[in-house]
């Protein structure tokens, strides 16, 4: 009998401290349809997170996802700041990086590369030289190229695209004295524009979207420098999208989302919608390389 009485004791506690999913979700901070969260976002691609928010908020009415833009370095460091739920760059945490924002935050942070975007070069309007080997750029780069060209960037410290340019192009190689900064991607694509001795370095979500307005705008004003490609030496390839998936492009990077959350919140509902399958599509339309679906590359004859 005692036993009796107190498994009706037992079933009759869980039954009471079990709570159904949505009065356990209703008292979460956030969730995926619901809430407002704070992510840093690498500047240099500005137009697809904007395009991805919108969507996103659009389809989730009671969200709100505030994104600070800012150099990627400035973005990392906001690894350690608790009110940033995420930061959208282009290289993943380090294991230093991971021990410090388990220890300080308390949370495990989570990676995923989203998509792939190429550094597209660009050049004066009137320009004649818009054929470049990686030599050539790297001879730009340290000064050394005869045609006297000054790089430009946007901004010569802190920038994902200047710590790409010497992790992966420079190679311990230092960078030219003469190099310039812009406030911007598009402060480099209006300086470019104006100044025939100069030649840019800017993330191809700026240019690479030949149905984007804004963007067409821009390749008005510019010229896009066509690269030796990876596999066809003497073969000249512009930072397109299938030329970036296929890696035939030699300027290509990651974008990787860092997630520091500890439940199912917006962070994670977003995080997913980008590696899924209406992210992928946005990213696709964007002319970036999904990461997460595969892109279908079809051969097509043009008529002369």
């Amino acid at each position: 009998m005692q036993n009796k009485f107190f498994y009706i004791f037992l079933f009759t506690l869980i039954i009471v401290s079990c709570k159904s999913y949505k009065e356990q979700q209703d008292e979460l901070p956030d969730t995926s349809y619901r809430g407002t969260i704070n992510v840093s976002a690498d500047e240099t691609f500005k137009p697809i997170v904007d395009e991805l928010v919108k969507v996103y908020e659009s389809n989730n009415r009671d969200t709100k996802i505030n994104v600070d833009y800012k150099p990627e370095a400035d973005c990392l460091n906001d690894l350690l700041n608790d009110s940033i739920r995420m930061v959208i760059v282009t290289r993943k945490f380090s294991v230093d990086e991971r021990e410090l924002i388990i220890d300080s935050l308390g949370v495990g942070p989570r990676t995923m590369v989203v998509a792939r975007d190429g550094i597209a070069v660009i050049v004066h309007p009137s320009s004649t030289d818009t054929m470049f080997t990686m030599k050539d750029i790297k001879d730009i780069l340290t000064g050394k190229l005869k045609n006297g060209l000054i790089p430009v960037f946007d901004g010569v410290k802190a920038t994902s695209t200047v710590r790409f340019i010497i992790d992966s192009v420079l190679r311990g190689d230092s960078l030219t004295p003469k190099a310039m900064a812009a406030r911007s991607s598009e402060g480099v694509i209006d300086f470019v524009s104006k100044n025939p001795g100069v030649i840019g370095f800017i993330g191809v979500s700026w240019i690479g979207n030949p149905e984007d307005e804004t963007q067409l705008s821009f390749l008005k004003k510019v010229k896009v420098a066509n690269i030796e490609s990876t596999d066809m030496p003497g073969s000249y390839v512009k930072a397109y999208q299938a030329n970036i998936y296929l890696k035939r492009y030699p300027m290509v990077r990651d974008l990787i989302y860092i997630l520091k959350e500890n439940h199912r919140g917006l962070g994670t509902g977003f995080a997913n919608f980008m590696s899924g399958e209406i992210g992928q599509i946005i990213f696709k339309r964007a002319y970036l390389a999904p990461a997460q679906k595969n892109l279908g590359i079809r051969p097509v004859r043009l008529n002369e």
